[in-house]
C-alpha cells in the first residue's frame, strides 16, 4: 500500500465510487454480474483510477467497496485487493489515452457468444444497423470484429494478447475471453454503458442467428 492520496484525489475517487456503484446495480439488475463477478473501474487522472474491490456484490456497491490504484495495477492508500484483472483495466488506459471507464461484464449472451465463437477467434458484426452505437462508426455497411482470446489465469499472458491485436493494427472497441465475459470501455460512462448494452444486443442476434441456421 502507498501513501494516503491528497484531498484532490480522494473527492476525485469519491465521486467515480458513486458513478461506479450506480452503474455496477443497474447492471445487477440485467443478470450481467452473477455471483460476486465482474469488474469495473473509472480514469482519475494519468497515473490513477478507481476500481472495484474484488469479491464484493455488484448489486450492492457502495464508496467503501471501491479502490485506488495506480497504473501498474497497485493499490493506493488501501490495504484491500483489487480484481486479479487489473491489469486489463490499466492496459486499456494505457494503450487508450481517451478511454476514462472500463466496464467487464459476465452476462449469459456474452458467456455463450464467447464459447461458441472461439474457435473462430473473433466475432464479425457485420450488416447490424446497431453497430452504429459504437464511437467512430457510421453505418451498417461496415465490420465490426470483437476478438475472442483464450481464458487463462496469467494476465500477463491475456494482456500480451490484447496488445498483439493493438499493435498488429486491427481496430479493438472490446473483446470478450472464452467461457468469462466481455471488456469494453469509452470516453464516459454513457459511451462505456452505450457499447456494453450495444454489444450486448448484437451477440444476442449472433446467437439466434447460429440458433435458427438450417
Amino acid at each position: 500500500m502507498s501513501k494516503t492520496p491528497p484531498p484532490v484525489v480522494a473527492t476525485l475517487l469519491a465521486e467515480r465510487a458513486d458513478t461506479l456503484a450506480d452503474a455496477a446495480r443497474e447492471l445487477a439488475a440485467f443478470g450481467w454480474t452473477p455471483a460476486t463477478s465482474s469488474n469495473f473501474s473509472m480514469r482519475i487522472d494519468d497515473d490513477l483510477a478507481a476500481i472495484t474491490i474484488s469479491g464484493r456484490d455488484k448489486g450492492r456497491l457502495g464508496r467503501d467497496d471501491i479502490m485506488l490504484i495506480d497504473m501498474h495495477g497497485k493499490a493506493v492508500g488501501s490495504d484491500h485487493r483489487p480484481s486479479a484483472e487489473t491489469g486489463l483495466h490499466t492496459q486499456v488506459y494505457r494503450r487508450f489515452p481517451e478511454a476514462n471507464v472500463v466496464l467487464h461484464t459476465h452476462s449469459r449472451t456474452q458467456s455463450v457468444a464467447s464459447r461458441l465463437f472461439a474457435s473462430e477467434g473473433r466475432v464479425r458484426l457485420e450488416g447490424w444497423e446497431l453497430q452504429k452505437a459504437i464511437a467512430g462508426y457510421t453505418t451498417h455497411e461496415s465490420v465490426l470484429d470483437i476478438p475472442v482470446f483464450p481464458n487463462t489465469q496469467q494476465m500477463p499472458e491475456l494482456e500480451a494478447r490484447v496488445d498483439a491485436w493493438i499493435d498488429s493494427g486491427k481496430p479493438l472497441y472490446a473483446y470478450l475471453i472464452d467461457g468469462h465475459g466481455i471488456y469494453t470501455w469509452g470516453r464516459d460512462m454513457a459511451e462505456t454503458r452505450r457499447h456494453l448494452e450495444a454489444l450486448e444486443f448484437l451477440l444476442g442476434c449472433e446467437l439466434d442467428l447460429r440458433r435458427l441456421a438450417p
